[in-house]
């Protein structure tokens, strides 16, 4: 007999070898027929499948948010099969469920065409209808070498050669199709639904070597509901509006060229932003108590090793050699720099906890197609600070933190989503005990700075500690990953970092590697899809064009511009012979924020009517109204902060003597 705990705390006896279904019927017929999945102990498998343990036990539907997945699988088995049916001789070979999605890769000499894709779609549908019953079945490996070889299917038998000697494999047969799979799946086709579509086509190498053979990829979405689906077309649609290279090109902020593959060439307006973002950045910083330091870009290969950076990223590092024999590195990553620089003199524990920033400029190598636009590149610059604390302060160092990050994002304009603790990896530095410390008290820091749920990663943390990582919500719902948060005993050993405790004796600092924008590049490409290019006052990169409706007004345009300047607004004037109309157009489309539109009239009068972006109406006003409205307006958030808490203490004193 078995014992099996239920979600409401709950317990039943049921014999050896009952299946998920069985059970679900013990409870109630209805839910034995909705019943997709079971969960026990934390492990999915499929409704029939025979229960040799106990445990805690969960029965989901479809609709469970736990069964996505597993649908997603499903759809791309039953593309596979639709595939097959309509093309044969086609090979199938891997087709996992994805983020959002799914995929399948398939051996065929003729290439697939876009006008496919809706038949494929079309023969999945009809296969959902047939309501295929999908089971499991346990093959002896060299039998399911020999069936498949015999049927065909090359690949799938290169796969199972793969499996060692003597182990059964899973095959999951679909009405008269079948797959290797490990797993699991719904009940049969039906329980899939029809709230998918096939996206697009690609090429991809033969487990992922280009001395492979190149198999035709093709990706497909899939949902538990048609609102899903029609949400995440809508999702996908505004991202390829809000897509940062796009809004790059139209806006002129930067480029990207074969000649510097993951490089960055800034243009003036995109440098403004970053400029901007960089000056808020700092602003942060120093009113967190940062101290700010430059490192060397480039270290002898002797560092690097120490601090273990060699062994784990030797191959991403881009190296060069002297005529000396020296073998130097560009460096992909601050912290050992920071180490140097803390190691420099004695450090008191009344020097703790030493918050130490920079803009730090990091080269790594990635490979040409791994790149995307400014979100994945091989030079980029990272808001990194590494605060070396005592024990004792590592949890109020980390409040600190996720305070500040939690911040920062407000002011961007984005959303602290979620917060996941990625634990030890498998190639890591130090010893069980201490990373058994590291995570715990990482985890409880986290639960200290008030963050209700952490997911945990298994096996991703850094080599050296593990880290905090911090997901952002944009606009359209999409999450990034930017912010981070490593708690690290490691680094402080290897490079012999130390300092003097109260009691004379020598202590190793713990580090604690920071950062909020991560890379500042892809944070910025994160803002600029975030935004669709229409940022707010303070950030955006020309914050006013004044634009005239004749020539009669070119002086006064000039004059209203530098009057604009000089309350230190980012301004351009459009003195063209064009037709206002045209002006506008074409300034609203550069995402300006503000057009200051003057003819005869507003010259004659000293004043502009302002047009904002996003809207038809005008605001006209004095010059210097404008000025002094617009330049409280693109005050940046932390500065206008600071300004109202000067305002407020300002006025508690004129109050205070006033009522002496």
């Amino acid at each position: 007999m078995i014992d099996l705990i239920f979600p409401d705390g709950g317990k039943r006896q049921y014999d050896d070898g009952v299946t998920g279904r069985e059970v679900a019927a013990s409870i109630a017929p209805s839910l034995a027929k909705r019943a997709a999945l079971i969960k026990l102990n934390g492990e999915l498998y499929d409704v029939d499948r025979p229960l040799s343990a106990g445990g805690h036990f969960e029965i989901l539907t479809r609709d469970a948010r736990e069964s996505l997945e597993t649908l997603r699988h499903d759809a791309s088995h039953i593309m596979a099969e639709a595939v097959q049916e309509l093309f044969p001789g086609t090979q199938v070979t891997i087709g996992p469920s994805i983020e959002d999605g799914f995929y399948y890769d398939f051996a065929r000499t003729e290439p697939f065409s876009l006008d496919d894709l809706a038949k494929i779609e079309a023969k999945m549908k009809e296969i959902v209808d047939r309501d295929e019953a999908i089971s499991r079945e346990v093959w002896k490996r060299d039998e399911a070498i020999a069936h498949f070889k015999s049927i065909g299917e090359a690949y799938k038998a290169e796969i199972i050669e793969g499996i060692p000697a003597g182990e059964d494999v899973s095959v999951y047969r679909q009405g008269n199709w079948k797959d290797l799979c490990r797993g699991p799946h719904f009940p049969s086709t039906k329980f899939v639904g029809k709230a998918f579509k096939l996206t697009k086509l690609a090429g991809a190498y033969w487990r992922g070597d280009h001395r492979n053979a190149m198999l035709q990829r093709i990706y497909g979405t899939a949902w538990a509901s048609e609102a899903d689906l029609e949400a995440y077309i809508h999702r996908i649609e505004e991202a390829e509006k809000r897509d940062h290279r796009k809004i790059g090109k139209a806006m002129d902020l930067f480029h990207l060229q074969e000649e510097a593959k993951g490089m960055i060439f800034w243009h003036p307006k995109g440098w403004t932003l970053y400029r901007t973002v960089e000056a808020y950045m700092r602003r942060r910083l120093d009113a967190d108590g940062y101290v700010e330091v430059k490192a060397p870009q480039i270290m002898d290969r002797v560092l690097w090793e120490k601090s273990g950076h060699w062994e784990k990223f030797g191959k991403n590092m881009f190296t060069c050699e002297t005529e000396e024999g020296e073998v130097l590195a560009v460096k992909p990553m601050n912290c050992p720099g920071h180490v140097q620089i803390f190691n420099h003199g004695q450090k008191s524990y009344r020097d703790l906890p030493l918050r130490m920033a920079e803009f730090g400029a990091c080269h790594r190598y990635e490979p040409s197609g791994a790149l995307h636009g400014i979100f994945r590149v091989r030079a980029f610059t990272q808001d990194d600070a590494h605060i070396f604390c005592r024990e004792d302060q590592i949890e109020d160092e980390s409040t600190k933190f996720v305070r500040l990050l939690e911040s920062v994002y407000r002011d961007c304009g984005l959303e602290l989503h979620a917060v996941k603790l990625a634990l030890r990896p498998e190639l890591r530095f130090g010893t069980d005990e201490v990373w058994d410390i590291a995570e715990q008290k990482l985890e409880r820091a986290a639960k200290n700075a008030g963050i209700a749920e952490v997911e945990l990663l298994p096996g991703e943390g850094a080599f050296y500690g593990p880290k905090l990582e911090f997901h952002l919500r944009d606009a359209i719902g999409r999450t990034w990953q930017c912010g981070t948060l490593q708690l690290d005993y490691v680094l402080p050993e290897r490079l012999d970092a130390e300092y003097v405790a109260e009691d004379g004796s020598k202590q190793r600092p713990v580090m604690l590697h920071r950062a909020i924008c991560g890379s500042m590049e892809r944070f910025l490409g994160v803002m600029i899809e975030n935004y669709a290019g229409a940022f707010p006052l303070w950030l955006a990169p020309v914050q006013v064009t004044v634009a005239t409706i004749t020539s009669d007004a070119d002086d006064f345009a000039l004059h209203a511009a530098a009057a604009l300047r000089t309350k230190g607004l980012r301004v351009e004037t459009d003195l063209r012979n064009e037709k206002i109309n045209l002006k506008v157009r074409e300034h609203s489309l550069a995402k300006v924020p503000v057009i200051a539109v003057v003819g005869r009239r507003e010259a004659e009068e000293g004043k502009v009517a302002l047009r904002r972006l996003g809207s038809d109406g005008q605001q006209i006003l004095d010059l210097s109204a404008a000025a002094n409205l617009l330049a409280m307006q693109a005050t940046p958030p932390d500065a206008a902060r600071q300004a109202g808490d000067v305002e407020s203490s300002s006025s508690g004193a004129v109050g205070a003597m006033e009522a002496g």
